[in-house]
């Protein structure tokens, strides 16, 4: 016998109310005529255009980066004619895409039909990890071109679960070697590519969230090419580093740290599905890793980092998280669908970290505060 449906709380009774109300066409030239009300009714019809028109923005976004604009205007000001020549494009069209640019501050006319950047074009101008992730969500844009599609077909069926294929395979127990899969090596050095430009901005929000000057020896779990070692290594040149990842990404990984001065980073290859962790650290890094997986793929993880620790030793986890004050769009829209399309993994709130951390036996979990939450959180645990 199922227990009875309970009846409507006070919430959801208040819901129901005020959704009637706000779909009420009566209600809506109503709001119009007040002017308390019509503030708050503007705002919101605002902020709607701008979720439906989103999309149109980003577009616009992308057109302007792959033009050449943002790169060009970089350098000097510029004719509306040399960009469109520029860009193969014809002056019409040029004029017009410049004109949808500076509506959303991209770039900014100057006289005799000239340009500069705007102040979002100007900030994103020598934001490598941005205009990589710009180049990188196209694969993500043609998944959601159709977005029901891309829900009923199951997790990680486009373009973008095919980019992180990988990965998936080295989980499997399959080696992401070029023998295993031609193409492995191409797309975990595209990955960690992708990383490392996006990289610099996370890490200067942990250096300076936690002192790793306190720590004898970092061992950074899944550190593809060691951007996030080498921006540790630049504040904290006496502390010992190692980084764990795939074997495909650590054959690239050498090279990179030698080419940048740091060829005394241990380098270790393999799955930490499948393998175990190379001991001797007293902290362990994941530096947006676990919202890429799933809940078992954590646990264990987790675990595994907390038998490969000494007592006394800690761990730090910095991930973007659902729920953050401010940013709560960029969770579950963003990261939500991002991950389904990925194939693997889910958004999660600092509540479900601390639980899993709980469960794999850390103890004094504590957020330590970043100055900018939207781009990454900081939770630190003890063995």
């Amino acid at each position: 016998m199922t227990d009875p449906i309970p009846g409507p709380g006070w919430r959801e009774k208040w819901l129901l109310w005020r959704n009637r109300w706000l779909g009420d066409p009566r209600f809506q030239h109503w709001s119009m005529r007040l002017p308390l009300l019509r503030r708050v009714a503007s705002h919101h019809a605002n902020a709607m255009f701008g979720v439906i028109t989103g999309f149109v923005y980003t577009k616009t976004l992308t057109a302007v980066v792959d033009a050449g604009i943002i790169s060009g205007l970089a350098r000097a000001p510029a004719a509306t004619a040399a960009l469109a020549a520029a860009a193969d494009l014809s002056p019409a069209a040029m004029a017009r895409l410049l004109a949808a640019a500076q509506a959303i501050d991209l770039v900014t006319p100057l006289p005799g039909d000239r340009w500069t950047l705007g102040q979002r074009g100007a900030a994103l101008a020598n934001n490598s990890g941005a205009l990589a992730m710009i180049e990188h969500h196209k694969l993500f844009y043609d998944d959601l071109a159709d977005p029901l599609a891309m829900l009923r077909q199951g997790r990680g069926g486009g373009k973008l679960a095919d980019f992180w294929s990988y990965a998936a395979a080295a989980g499997q127990g399959v080696p992401a070697s070029s023998s295993a899969d031609p193409a492995a090596a191409t797309k975990a050095s595209a990955y960690s590519a992708l990383m490392a430009a996006s990289q610099p901005m996370v890490a200067e929000q942990v250096l300076a969230a936690y002192d790793f000057g306190r720590h004898r020896r970092l061992l950074d779990v899944g550190g593809g090419h060691g951007a996030f070692v080498a921006e540790v290594a630049a504040r904290h040149p006496g502390l010992d580093l190692a980084i764990f990842d795939l074997p495909p990404v650590v054959e690239t990984a050498r090279g990179v740290l030698a080419a940048r001065g740091l060829a005394r980073v241990e380098v270790h290859g393999g799955s930490f599905r499948d393998d175990p962790l190379p001991p001797g650290a007293d902290l362990v890094s994941l530096v947006r890793i676990l919202h890429d997986h799933d809940d078992a793929v954590v646990q264990a993880l987790l675990a595994k980092i907390h038998a490969a620790l000494p007592p006394g030793g800690r761990l730090i986890v910095a991930e973007p998280m659902a729920g953050t004050r401010g940013a709560e769009a960029m969770g579950d829209a963003y990261f939500g669908l991002y991950l389904w399309a990925m194939g693997s993994g889910r958004p999660r709130t600092a509540a479900a970290y601390r639980a899993f951390l709980e469960g794999a036996g850390f103890r004094r979990i504590r957020e330590q505060r970043t100055a900018l939450p939207m781009v990454t959180r900081l939770l630190v645990a003890d063995r």
